[in-house]
Parts: structure tokens; sequence; C-alpha cells
């Protein structure tokens, strides 16, 4: 199985429809497939382009990304894939791309499983095709160009074209080479467009070249805007055959390439000495079994076996214990030599210590006096126990505001207030009265 990884750049230097002239061109041998998938976070161009929008845009990269979530990425994968064989027998295979690119982001999580599953076709036959547009080797995407096999640049062959791909591929490879497998797999799929050869591009890149693809617009529009790929013209073009050359060259790269990141394969058989010719090998000689010796034992001499005789071990036997008897029992004797000497033997009592008398007031008061925190001299009182205010959680008692009181209302005219004294009016009414 070979993983292809096709990379553009700044330009339009022709990356997709590189590709598709490796798909179409690519040699399969009896039961082998090749498949292209469109890896551009930009949006992929052969669903509204080669296939003139025949087939809906239901198919494609971005139904991948809810299959990953829900574990059913190798199965949905099948699903989405497109027959482009020109007699429809299903040797090439398309896996359209975005249809819109801020579809892009949702497959962020999804490259690598993607890169895991097709790697998992090698079994079945298949050759992957990988086209990465002109901004597919960064970000989360990077996994793509680092599990390939070979990556090819595609490179117009101008001033303009070389100028905008050297920085490009300058920090490729020291991905590569960080990151990958190494940069051996880096090589430049040419565009004869301009002047400059081809040795001359690989000398000043430092890069292999896969293949020169002819620079023919009318050729490349077949792939690019659609139109007959049986058509025989359309076959033995130039730039079917150069792409023919390219594919071979790959193929070579990538096939030498896995050989030599497997290593040297361990040998099976070990080496034998060689034989010499006209001397027959000698017959095989079964060994047979050694039977065992016992070796039967001799009798000692009686010299021999007085002088080897160990000297007997002097048991000492035990002296009975007397019977136990009221009173102090006596320690060993070493311990009544030693018994002036013992530092913790408990002594008993004098008989004025064992008199305990009361503490002298004097005293006490005293040491009370000289305690560095003491209060005072003890009185031989205890003080009062005061108890602990009460505490009212309720809420303080606010008097109302006192709120000013309107003025009394003036006297109605003609009358006069009530002070007590009558006034004018009702002393001339009096008089009158008393007239009558």
């Amino acid at each position: 199985m070979t993983v292809v990884a096709v990379l553009g750049g700044p330009g339009a230097p022709g990356a997709t429809s590189s590709a598709l002239a490796l798909l179409l061109s690519w040699p399969l041998r009896p039961g082998r497939r090749v498949l292209l998938v469109e890896c551009d976070p930009d949006g992929g161009a052969v669903l509204a382009g080669a296939l003139e929008g025949r087939v809906e845009a239901v198919y494609g990269l971005r139904n991948l990304a809810v299959a990953d979530r829900r574990g059913l990425l190798a199965e949905t994968l099948w699903e989405q894939l497109l027959d482009v064989s020109p007699q429809g027998t299903g040797e090439r295979l398309l896996l359209p791309g975005l249809t819109d690119p801020t579809q892009a982001p949702g497959l962020a999580y999804t490259w690598e499983p993607l890169v895991e599953a097709l790697h998992a076709l090698e079994p079945q036959g298949y050759d992957v095709l990988l086209d990465l547009g002109r901004s597919g080797a960064n970000g989360a995407m990077a996994v793509l160009p680092r599990r390939a096999d070979v990556v090819a640049a595609t490179v117009r062959t101008t001033l303009r074209g070389l100028s905008a791909a050297r920085p490009r591929i300058a920090a490729l490879r020291e991905d590569l080479d960080t990151h990958g497998a190494g940069a051996d797999g880096l090589g430049l799929l040419l565009v004869a467009e301009g002047p400059y050869p081809e040795n001359e591009v690989a000398r000043q890149f430092q890069l292999p070249v896969l293949g020169t693809l002819a620079h023919a617009p009318r050729t490349a529009r077949v792939l690019s805007d659609g139109g007959d790929t049986t058509d025989r013209r359309f076959i033995r073009s130039e730039l079917m055959r150069t792409a023919r050359t390219a594919a071979d060259r790959i193929q070579d790269l990538a096939t030498g390439r896995r050989r030599r990141l497997s290593g040297p394969q361990p040998a099976v058989q070990h080496a034998l000495p060689p034989q010499q010719p006209g001397q027959p090998q000698p017959p095989f000689v079964q060994p047979q079994p050694v039977p065992p010796q016992f070796v039967q034992p001799q009798p000692v001499p009686p010299e021999q076996a007085a002088s080897s005789q160990v000297p007997p071990v002097q048991v000492q036997v035990p002296q009975p214990v007397p019977p136990f008897a009221a009173g102090p029992v006596a320690g060993p004797p070493y311990q009544q030599a030693q018994q002036s000497q013992q530092p913790y033997q408990q002594q008993p009592y004098p008989q004025q210590q064992q008199q305990q008398q009361p503490y002298p007031s004097q005293q006490f008061q005293q040491q009370a006096s000289q305690a560095p925190f003491a209060g005072g001299q003890f009185t031989g009182e205890w003080p009062v126990r005061t108890e602990a205010p009460q505490i009212s959680y309720a809420a303080p008692h606010i008097a109302p505001p006192a709120v000013p009181q309107p003025p009394a209302p003036a006297p109605f005219p003609g009358q006069a207030m009530q002070t007590g004294q009558p006034g004018q009016a009702e002393q001339d009414g009096e008089e009158v009265w008393r007239a009558r």
C-alpha cells in the first residue's frame, strides 16, 4: 500500500488537477485499487468541476466527522466513496471533500483516525492519494503528510511559482524531520510552464523531482472543469503520459522508503559451516543414556573411629526449686553484692517525709507574690461569680419621628377667641338683656 500526499501552494499550481491526473493514470495490478481523498480545508472542487455537478453534494468528507464521534468511521467511509473509473469497474474511487470551508474545524479530531482507517486498507490492496490543497499541511492536518509515504509538492517552473514554494517547502521539510518519519519521502511534482529545467530546480531545492507534468491547458481543463475522460485523445495526451511516468517514480520511491524504514529482516535459518566436496557426512549416532553409579560404604578402622569421636556434651542438672515462703524474696548473689551500688533501688521513705504537712500560709503567700503573673496575695476567699449580662437579640425600639402638626386655624371674623374672659360683644348683649 502507498499513501501519497499531493500538496499545493500560492498561485494555484494545480494540486487538484495533478492529483486527478495521478488517479486516472495510476498503474494497477489485478486486484488493486486506488482512492483519492479531497482533504483541502478550503473545500473540494471535484464535484462541481470534473464531475460537472452530476452527483449531489450529500457524499463527502463532512459526514465522517459525525461518524467518528459515534465510532462508525470505518463503516461510513465506504458509504461516501464514488466510482470515477472511466469504464465503471470500481478500481478508481473518490472521497469528495468539504462543501464549505467552515466545516474544516469540525474535522480537527478526525484527521488522525482517518489516516489510521486509510492505512487499514492495505490488506485489501488499496493505494491512497491525499489532495491537501495549499494549506493542508498545517495545524491539525499536519498528521496527513507526516503519516504519508511520499509527499509530492506541486510547483510551477516559473519564477513566481518557485519563489512562493521555497519557504513553504523548507518549513515542510523541517516539520517532517522533527515530527514525521523524515524528509526522505519529500519530492517535487513540477508543472512545466516556465523556462527552468528539471535538474536546475532539483539542485536549488535539494529535493528529488518525482515527475514533470506537461503544461497543457486544454487537456487540464477536462480535469478541472469536466469532460470526457474516455476519449482516446485525452488518454494518449502528453499530460496523461507524463502523469503515468510520475506515478511510476512515486511508487518506486514509496517502495524503497518503506523497505528502508522497516529495516533488515532477521535471518530465519542460522548459517551452517560449509561442507567440503567429496567428504561424506558422518552418520548421526544416537547418544546412549549413562547408568548411575552407586558407591558402596566401607567400614571405618577402629583407630580412625577413636580419633574421630566427639567428646560428650556436659549437661547441667537443674537444681530443685525451694518451696515458696512468705516474706521478702532475696535477689541473686550478684545483686546482693552490688546492692549498695544500685542507683534505682527503692528505699523506704523516712518518717518525716511520710507525714505530709499542709503548706504554711506565709510560704504560700510569698510564693504567690513572687509569681510573675500573680494578681496579688491570695486572701483565701474565692471571688464572687458575676452573671454574664443578658444580651437581647430583639430589634431595638425606635421611637417614631415627630410629625409636624399643622397650625391652628385662624378665628372666624366677628368672633373672639375663647380665652376665659368675655369679649366686648358678650358684654353688650348682657346689658341689652338686662335692660329688657
